[in-house]
């Protein structure tokens, strides 16, 4: 081999050996190296703060808790009160209706009341007179009659004479004295009480003792 092969070999060598090795730029120090970053612990790092705020504390949880349960008693409470007041309105409705079938016919009753009143006393003028008892008779059976009905109705005569004076019951136009009898005690019905149910129809026209 001669001396100019020689060194063009050599040549060939060096300029190969300067490409493989790496350039200023391309070189890592060992502290670049030995701390070079993670992607998965950034990536990490990340969404860390993302999660840390999907999270619900306790302290919030127990809030919206006592919350919801207040809320769902005030509604139960709004419930009961709205169901009461419906059962209420129902009772009174049902109250209003009975009255009204049992107390519907009650002008017409206190007008009939004249009828019976002249009836009784036509009876007790007859008597009195000496008249015919057919007659008599007659006007007490009408009586009779027309006291039934009233009865089937719920009308019915006040107790009066021997009674306690009841100024609910009775009204009292004069006062007798009367030694054998206990004060305001009823001694004479001079008109009789009726009532219609238990609602007064007509007051008892009565003398009181004193």
């Amino acid at each position: 081999m001669t001396k100019e092969n020689q060194i063009e070999i050599s040549s060939e060598t060096e300029t190969s050996a300067a490409k493989a090795a790496p350039t200023g730029s391309e070189k890592m120090s060992p502290d670049a190296a030995g701390h070079a970053p993670d992607k998965d612990a950034t990536d990490q790092d990340t969404e860390a703060p993302a999660e840390a705020e999907a999270i619900v504390e306790p302290d919030d949880l127990q809030t919206r808790l006592t919350k919801a349960q207040s809320e769902a008693q005030e509604n139960y409470e709004r419930f009961l009160r709205a169901a009461a007041e419906l059962e209420n309105f129902r009772k009174r409705k049902e109250r209003e209706v009975n009255d009204l079938r049992k107390f519907a016919n009650q002008n017409l009753f206190k007008e009939l009341l004249g009828v019976v009143d002249n009836l009784e006393r036509a009876i007790l003028a007859n008597r009195d007179g000496g008249s015919s008892d057919a007659l008599v008779e007659g006007v007490d059976m009408t009586l009779k009659e027309l006291l039934k009905i009233f009865e089937k109705s719920g009308v019915t005569p006040i107790a009066a004479v021997d009674q306690p004076f009841d100024p609910n019951l009775h009204e009292a136009v004069m006062q007798e004295e009367c030694a054998d009898v206990p004060e305001n005690t009823v001694v004479r019905e001079l008109q009789k009480g009726y009532q219609i149910h238990d609602r007064l129809l007509r007051a008892a026209m009565v003398v009181v003792s004193r």
